[in-house]
């Protein structure tokens, strides 16, 4: 029986397996290559190894496929997309020198996260050629090119542009069903990220016609064999649930979806936060915690 407290104030006494292991399989953004995280790379891996992690997925975002994509603080910073390609080929450099100098200690993944813009398949895969990563994050920042999560104004321009919350959550699902369906990715990021800035959101992921696009997309997460990420950066914000919320955790329990942990850690301060308690909601919930996947790539 799920215990429905963990939404709504977690349950500290709750018991729960003490040979869980832990583990965030989308983080470990660093100030490095990151200009909206903070600190150095090696330091955050330290973290991890003090934390008493022994397996941890570093995902760096993907470099923008021209200067039309780069963040507001990346423009400020007057970087262009080739300073940022530059950053990503040091990335790759640095985490897999990094990934030898502590394999004794911990098991680490150089990974990479997605966009969904405008030649991103192309992109992505190019990318997948050059840098081997040894799995990548699919995420959705971006419905129609702009990039919605970045800040609540962005957000109300991309809803005024379909007219309704309820059609822009439906071109995201879509979008989102076209990245996994193309990419294949060994984790689906933030899920319902979408919600971002909706305060209404529960109620619209239960509206008919954008509940049947998530579960279009379980599906299709569940026939590929992905794993979905359990995004705990809400929570780091002092947010009441991760991404995934309640509801549809719930469904990919019981489509027998794997789920694994990622914090989504922009710095020290982030890196492993928060999750012990996303081990003991996977495991009031029935998901299997003592066996975590390693990430691949899908061919």
């Amino acid at each position: 029986m799920v215990n429905t407290c963990f939404y709504h104030g977690f349950d500290d006494n709750f018991p729960y397996m003490k040979t869980a292991e832990l583990i965030s399989l989308h983080g470990g953004h660093s100030g490095q290559y990151c200009n909206h995280a903070e600190d150095l790379l090696e330091d955050i891996i330290q973290k991890y190894i003090k934390l008493g992690f022994k397996k941890v997925g570093i995902t760096e975002h993907i470099p923008p496929v021209s200067d039309l994509f780069l963040h507001p603080d990346e423009i400020k910073a007057k970087l262009t997309s080739l300073d940022i390609n530059k950053k990503f080929e040091d990335y790759f450099i640095n985490i897999k020198i990094l990934k030898y100098k502590y394999a004794s200690r911990i098991k680490i993944f150089a990974g990479m996260e997605t966009e969904t813009y405008t030649g991103y398949v192309e992109h992505v895969n190019n990318l997948i050629l050059k840098f081997r990563p040894d799995y990548i994050v699919g995420s959705v920042h971006h419905v129609d090119d702009i990039c919605f999560d970045y800040s609540n104004k962005e957000y109300d321009r991309l809803s005024l542009k379909f007219g309704s919350y309820d059609l822009m959550y439906k071109k995201y699902f879509d979008l989102q069903y076209e990245m996994i369906k193309k990419l294949k990715p060994f984790i689906v990021g933030h899920f319902d990220l979408i919600r971002i800035f909706d305060q209404d959101y529960k109620n619209r992921l239960a509206l008919p016609e954008i509940n049947q696009k998530i579960i279009r997309n379980l599906e299709l997460i569940k026939s590929l064999n992905l794993v979905m990420d359990f995004n705990l950066r809400p929570l780091a914000r002092g947010e009441k649930e991760p991404y995934i919320t309640a509801s549809i955790l719930k469904t990919a329990r019981e489509m027998e979806i794997r789920v694994v942990p990622g914090d989504d850690s922009h710095g020290i301060e982030q890196a492993g936060l928060n999750v012990d308690k996303a081990i003991k909601i996977l495991e009031a919930y029935g998901f299997e915690t003592r066996q975590w996947p390693d990430p691949q790539i899908y061919e």
